[in-house]
């Protein structure tokens, strides 16, 4: 008689959504399936910055982490996971005794970098994990309904299309607070941040400068070429942004939108990691270690084929992973998966327009918005209770 496996998913990402929603659709008999996971929700990436606008509410771009569980008949684990233990094939959780696994799935997604930077760790907001970071700003949002009159001073570091695109949606949401409360709008000021002479590195020429006229003309204040080197305590209700140039910008909050992280304990536990941290897979999503771990999204690294960390690729890697997982328990030949050396990238501009990077190629109109909502919520449509 065949003895069928435990199999484990720690995190709630983009791809374990789909596999859990696979799962149960076409599920193998007698399979312990369990996930671990620190959030009963998941945000979905690409509507998060609508959000933030005020454009969405927060069931519209939230994932139910507990009901798609409860559809795929895994045991749901509320609990942070904090080591591995490979000798005896165990996930080692915060306040929960270790939990045995046979296969193993890791979609954690990654954080900003601040360890680099003294003072970001204790006094700058990450933009992910996200339930941390839409707490502060849901905090900030109340602030300023509440003391309209007053002036902010908001600061964003970090320069990529994420920040950029933070950017522009929190200046849409705090400007409607402040003209439906009749305040001036020059009440807030909000600052962007970039270690590069160009925003949206990685991005074409053409939707950098786009960019960077909008940002102008929306009257954020842009710095270039500015490293900053440490942030400091609070003066006069203001952390203090120190950068090696000697500028200075007192502000309250700073949101950090920087280089992507792994968390320590990804390569502490032995899984054979690239120079930042992330895990290797192979083109079958498995460890290049450990060949009965998987993992995707921004916490993996395909091996020849480096990629950016997007939330796009972990969709694309849905189902190749529900896919391999299925097969490697079923003893069956793994299937390769090969990322896209181009994506379509779709950036929302903070007024329900958007502007499209592909390649080489830039464009900028409404109706992206408006395919681009219709795409974003048919694929949330997707998960939600029948």
């Amino acid at each position: 008689m065949m003895v069928l496996p435990n199999l484990v998913l720690i995190g709630g990402g983009h791809s374990h959504a789909i596999a859990l929603k696979l799962w149960g659709i076409n599920p193998i008999p007698g399979v312990r399936l369990t996930l671990i996971t620190n959030t009963c929700y998941t945000p979905y990436s690409g509507m998060l910055p609508g959000h933030v606008a005020g454009f969405y509410k927060f069931e519209e771009i939230h994932l139910d982490l507990r009901y798609l569980s409860q559809f795929s008949q895994a045991q749901f684990c509320l609990e942070q996971v904090i080591g591995l233990d490979l000798i005896n094939n165990q996930v080692i959780c915060q306040n929960y005794p270790p939990i045995s696994f046979d296969y193993l799935s890791i979609d954690i997604g990654s954080t900003p970098k601040t360890d680099q930077v003294p003072g970001a760790s204790t006094y700058a907001i990450r933009a992910k994990p996200v339930p941390q970071f839409l707490e502060a700003w849901n905090q900030l949002i109340n602030q300023v309904i509440n003391t309209p009159q007053n002036t902010y001073s908001v600061s964003i570091v970090g320069g990529g299309a994420g920040g950029v695109e933070l950017a522009l949606n929190m200046q849409t949401r705090l400007q409607n607070i402040l003209q439906n409360s009749h305040q001036p709008l020059d009440n807030l000021t909000i600052h962007l941040l970039h270690q590069g002479s160009t925003l949206l590195t990685g991005h074409n020429d053409w939707v950098s400068k786009r960019f960077q006229q909008i940002l102008k003309e929306r009257k954020i204040q842009i710095y270039l070429n500015e490293k900053v080197t440490k942030i400091a305590p609070k003066i006069d209700n203001n952390y203090q942004i120190i950068c090696q140039s000697g500028l200075i910008i007192p502000s309250n909050p700073i949101f950090w939108v920087t280089q992507a992280s792994a968390p320590n304990w990804i390569k502490e536990s032995g899984l054979m990691t690239d120079e930042k941290g992330f895990i290797l897979v192979n083109n079958y999503l498995q460890s290049l270690s450990h060949p009965h771990i998987f993992a995707t999204g921004d916490i993996a690294t395909i091996e020849h084929y480096p990629r950016p960390k997007a939330g796009v690729f972990a969709v694309r890697q849905g189902q190749p992973l529900f896919n391999n997982l299925q097969r490697i328990i079923l003893d069956k030949p793994l299937k390769s998966y090969i990322p896209q050396k181009y994506y379509l990238s779709l950036i929302g501009t903070g007024d329900k327009k958007a502007i499209a990077s592909w390649g080489c190629f830039g464009w900028e109109s409404s109706w992206l918005w408006t395919w681009k909502d219709y795409i974003d919520r048919q694929f949330m449509a997707k998960f939600k209770p029948k």
